[in-house]
């Protein structure tokens, strides 16, 4: 029984690699990058280690790789270059990205994230994106692993510049209201509920001391694009 499941784990991993595109010389690394630490509170015994700190390499090596290829391929000012990068690598275009990989087949979960298939989740495929990202770099360099950057990550540039989905909402705020009022918004958080690992932030968007618009999220940040979005939509 126990040669059943290492075999069919390690064709999983295969599988994986396959739909990767690269063969890890490594598979404790392939492995790891695939396991939330949620997994690992209901498996104290594996004696494995969660995806957390290959996360943190692959957020600064993705990070290089696209900054690289935009600076020697684009000769646009650095902000649009900024905004560029942040709709390649923010969490939302990296889920997406995941889900297309498949990575949610893969995924060591506990059984209640294992549920979940929202917002989490897609956090969870975004930072598993990453810890691939992070694996790869570790097992087959810097060649390989930009490799794999232009072609899942970075193929997706030109869409988002012909559709300028690469400007959120609160740039497009703060254009429109310093066109058409010449004031810039200022945010304010109105708000905070929730325990500290779980807080909801409340957010107002001002023109001067204007309230334009309200949001709320997890997090300051979403909340002010929240805010941006309601102040948009009036």
């Amino acid at each position: 029984m126990l040669l059943v499941k290492k075999k069919k784990k390690m064709e999983n991993l295969q599988k994986l690699e396959h739909r990767l595109g690269v063969v890890f010389k490594d598979k404790n690394l392939l492995k790891q990058a695939l396991i939330h630490r949620s997994w690992l509170n209901e498996n104290p015994e594996s004696g494995l280690a969660n995806n957390e700190r290959l996360e943190f390499l692959g957020d600064a090596v993705l990070e290089l790789v696209v900054t690289e290829y935009l600076y020697k391929g684009y000769s646009n000012p650095e902000g649009e270059l900024t905004n560029w990068r942040a709709a390649l690598v923010n969490y939302v275009n990296l889920s997406e990205i995941g889900n297309e990989l498949g990575l949610n087949e893969f995924l060591l979960l506990s059984k209640g994230e294992a549920k979940d298939m929202g917002r989490a989740r897609q956090v969870i495929l975004a930072n598993t994106m990453e810890a691939l990202i992070g694996a790869t770099y570790l097992d087959q360099g810097y060649e390989t692993v930009a490799k794999f950057i232009k072609q899942n990550i970075i193929c997706d540039l030109e869409k988002i510049i012909k559709s300028k989905s690469y400007k959120d909402s609160k740039s497009l705020f703060q254009e429109q209201s310093q066109e058409k009022f010449g004031v810039t918004p200022n945010y304010r958080v109105l708000n905070e509920t929730g325990p500290d690992h779980d807080k909801i932030f409340e957010v107002g968007v001002y023109l001067n001391e204007e309230l334009a618009g309200k949001g709320s999220g997890p997090s300051k940040q979403e909340a002010e694009q929240k805010a941006a979005e309601a102040a948009l939509d009036k």
